[in-house]
């Protein structure tokens, strides 16, 4: 079950999946990760942090959307917050009906003017192919994805694609 997706962002907002084994997941939310790696709130990388403030598409970002930013992160900690936004699917929905799960980390490519780069993107220089962007839903389009890569680098060989 989805919500209307806001248009501005490449993201789903909360929502319920049914899972192979029966069961169901809420969320995810999005958030910012201060390490590429970041699962946890206080996984911290100085490195991937200066280079992120280092960036002015952040900073371009952050302004625009900082208010959802905001809003992201209070749902991200408070359970009755984002029990609050699954109730507007599932209003019968409690907050004793959850229990925590794991977190997962999507990179997310951001534009010089700050705004949210939402299509795939295939860069390439001399000998590397590089997925710059892969929005959800990414591993639908995996075959897809692997197809396009493998043309590209099919090219400078001259090999039928």
């Amino acid at each position: 079950i989805y919500p209307v997706p806001d248009p501005r962002f490449p993201f789903l907002g909360v929502h319920f999946t049914r899972m192979i084994d029966g069961a169901v997941e809420a969320g995810p939310n999005a958030v910012l990760a201060l390490c590429r790696e970041g699962y946890r709130w206080r996984d911290v990388s100085p490195g991937d942090l200066a280079e992120m403030v280092g960036y002015r598409g952040f900073w371009n970002m952050a302004g625009k959307y900082w208010k959802t930013g905001m809003g992201e992160m209070h749902r991200s900690l408070s359970k009755t917050a984002f029990t609050k936004a699954l109730q507007r699917l599932l209003p019968a929905l409690e907050a004793t009906d959850m229990t925590p799960a794991g977190a997962g980390v999507r990179a997310q490519a951001v534009a010089p003017d700050g705004s949210l780069v939402d299509d795939f993107r295939i860069g390439r220089d001399q000998s590397m192919i590089h997925v710059l962007n892969a929005p959800s839903p990414a591993a639908t389009s995996s075959l897809s994805i692997g197809e396009s890569i493998a043309d590209l680098a099919a090219e400078p060989f001259g090999w039928p694609s």
